[in-house]
């Protein structure tokens, strides 16, 4: 499990120098706007309705919105990158030889569908000779290494308690759907996609070589065994107590948890090395892992690991398999034509050496200009939050002080590493594309697990620079913010006024970012980044009633009807979204525009700074991939990120003179007041 608390935060703005002498574009906020709509009504809709009815979701598309028109964008910024690469003829070891050989491998379809089956026809054969449970362990921690996972899952990651190690990690795992739920529910749509699941494996294995009756069997017997794993798996929501997922012991204890894995071999097969220790997040799932090897026939587990490592590689084999792929997949997303090549092959990329790719994104599209308008914004926000803290009538002084003390401890990272990886190893070339990804999914592999037993480096980023994304990680008390976080594709900063770039910038990124470190997770983390407790135990109950004010809240919600949000799984995000409005409002406050109060396009500061938010979350989703959403995601569904924590704001009701007859009216005693 990734420890690292992701959100796809919302639209920042970057500094450009070119096209200066341009005309003023309309003002962003008032074309979106739906007239038809109140903003008391639907919030959402008032604010970004104008444009989602312009805007339908293409076809290969499951969603749509501001974000996505920013990811178009970068991708073709990394298509230039990648194809000035791929024709310079660079020296055999350096970024633009691999960069360039790996984009070409991924464009050459013709060579893709000559090789068939070829690059990874060892690694069948290998699967193929697997006699006992000795043998299938040792085949899976060999597939793990190169891009196929199966069984439980497994990592390296800082030791939640303490912070400086790096620890060998295993998790519950081995579902090849999205989330435990689709095994379990019974609504129309999760029951068509069990069925075409089973169609999609028994498809698979015949593709793979086997005979189509006994695919069809295997394909029974994959689901059934999958349904006891997921039996074994916990709920998204109880994954999130940090205390009850660490679980730490011996090595040498392990067997004791699961005899029938041979931990010895498999530990040393799959690389860990230099630690005598374990933190396991689900015994219970092990343990239940351990009767299934021997209770279901190795025959039922040699198909089951072959239909991963197919499917785990569809993408880098002949289109057949990769179509096949995306017609199980589209019942989840809901897309209606498989993306082009060239957007894969990007995808891909950016999956093998992204921060490569990032080295010369930020030389082009990137420059020290943003980088220090968004620093100090950082401390714009953290002086709010301080402020915030201050004036708390809940929490005691002695928490407050160590809140103090975790603020600004706090370490940001704008825009790009100060130092960069080392990929002189990764073994890129004109084999193949299957090739190459394996040869970067085996570089990461070891890469990671060589981290075991030496110091933590507290400067490496886990997003490369052009990503579309933020990141706060608890256990380095970091926040984390790419440069691809600050882009808006045909606007310059120059052109937006404070309240869209507070809006924006400051609360749904930045700010969000920073409450993720005094979230329902990430306040059990003390200044140092160690699962600690730092709270009196009264401040603690405090806490964890005004948070449950917030969990029932968005339990009402019901996007689908029934799809509900899960209130306790989406509690981390939520209070992140609600403490980011929040600071936004107050860093705001001190700014020119607030202060003067000059309206645009009949928009008060105020309220532009509630629309330059909702902005972010302009958009809107398939329902196939909704539903995926409600189910698998800690993340809101976009609407409910605007109007889910809108409704908790004094300032939302005084900007929009919302009344107590307006939709989007919520009495004050049943709002939510954490930070």
């Amino acid at each position: 499990m990734n420890k690292i608390l992701l959100v796809i935060t919302t639209v920042a703005f970057i500094v450009s120098c070119n096209n200066k002498s341009a005309a003023p574009k309309p003002d962003i906020l008032a074309a979106n706007i739906d007239s038809t709509m109140s903003p008391g009504e639907d919030f959402f809709q008032y604010a970004n309705g104008g444009w989602i009815k312009r805007n339908p979701i293409p076809d290969d598309q499951s969603s749509w919105g501001i974000a996505y028109l920013v990811i178009e964008e970068n991708q073709k910024r990394l298509r230039e990158i990648s194809e000035k690469a791929a024709a310079a003829n660079a020296a055999k070891g350096t970024p633009d030889q691999k960069i360039g050989d790996f984009w070409s491998m991924a464009m050459d379809s013709a060579k893709i569908e000559a090789n068939g089956l070829k690059p990874i026809q060892s690694l069948l054969d290998q699967v193929n000779a697997i006699k006992d449970v000795p043998g299938l362990l040792n085949t899976v921690a060999g597939l793990k290494k190169i891009g196929s996972n199966t069984l439980f899952g497994e990592g390296v990651w800082q030791d939640d308690k303490k912070s400086d190690e790096m620890a060998y990690s295993l998790w519950q795992g081995g579902l090849a759907l999205p989330e435990r739920e689709y095994y379990f529910k019974t609504d129309s749509t999760t029951v068509n996609i069990r069925n075409e699941y089973v169609k999609y494996i028994a498809k698979t294995l015949t593709m793979a070589g086997e005979d189509a009756a006994v695919a069809a069997t295997a394909a029974q017997n994959i689901l059934a065994m999958e349904t006891r794993l997921a039996q074994a798996s916990r709920k998204i929501e109880d994954l999130r107590d940090p205390y009850k997922n660490y679980n730490k012991m011996a090595i040498a204890d392990l067997p004791k948890m699961a005899a029938n894995i041979g931990w010895n071999d498999y530990l040393k097969n799959i690389g860990v090395k230099g630690v005598d220790s374990v933190i396991v997040g689900q015994p219970e799932f092990f343990k239940a892992l351990n009767d299934l090897l021997v209770k279901i026939p190795i025959s039922v587990w040699k198909q089951y690991v072959k239909f991963n490592l197919v499917s785990d590689m569809a993408g880098v084999l002949p289109d057949a398999y990769g179509r096949e792929a995306f017609n199980f997949t589209k019942l989840l997303s809901g897309a209606k034509e498989r993306k082009p090549r060239w957007k894969r092959a990007i995808e891909m990329e950016e999956d093998a050496m992204g921060e490569m790719l990032g080295q010369l994104y930020v030389k082009e599209f990137f420059n020290e200009t943003a980088k220090k308008r968004y620093t100090v914004m950082v401390e714009d926000i953290r002086a709010a939050l301080k402020d915030r803290i201050g004036k708390l009538p809940w929490m005691s002084d002695s928490t407050k002080q160590k809140a103090y003390a975790k603020l600004a401890a706090i370490k940001s990272k704008v825009g790009y590493p100060d130092k960069w990886k080392d990929f002189s190893a990764m073994d890129i070339g004109r084999e193949s594309l299957a090739k190459n990804y394996m040869n970067s999914r085996l570089w990461w592999h070891n890469y990671r697990y060589n981290k075991l037993g030496k110091p933590v480096d507290r400067d490496e980023w886990s997003m490369s620079p052009q990503t579309y994304n933020a990141y706060y990680n608890p256990s380095n008390n970091e926040i984390v913010l790419p440069a691809g976080i600050f882009t808006v594709p045909g606007y310059r900063d120059e052109e937006m006024d404070d309240a869209i770039v507070y809006g924006n910038g400051g609360a749904s990124t930045i700010g969000h970012e920073i409450t993720h470190g005094f979230d329902d997770q990430g306040r059990q983390y003390d200044e140092k980044g160690n699962l600690k407790s730092w709270w009196t135990k009264t401040d603690e109950e405090e806490f964890n009633k005004r948070a449950e004010v917030m969990v029932n809240q968005f339990n009402e919600y019901e996007p689908i009807k029934g799809y509900r949000i899960n209130g306790k799984a989406t509690l981390g995000e939520n209070i992140a979204d609600l403490g980011g409005i929040l600071l936004g409002i107050e860093a705001f406050k001190k700014t020119k525009q607030y202060k003067e109060n000059k309206p645009i396009s009949n928009l008060t500061p105020m309220q532009r700074y509630f629309m330059g938010y909702a902005l972010g979350w302009l958009g809107h989703y398939r329902e196939e991939t909704q539903k995926n959403r409600l189910l698998t995601d800690v993340h809101s569904p976009g609407k409910y990120r605007v109007n889910g924590p809108f409704v908790d704001v004094d300032e939302f009701y005084t900007a929009f003179n919302i009344k107590p007859t307006d939709k989007m009216y919520r009495a004050d005693s049943v709002r939510v007041k954490i930070w």
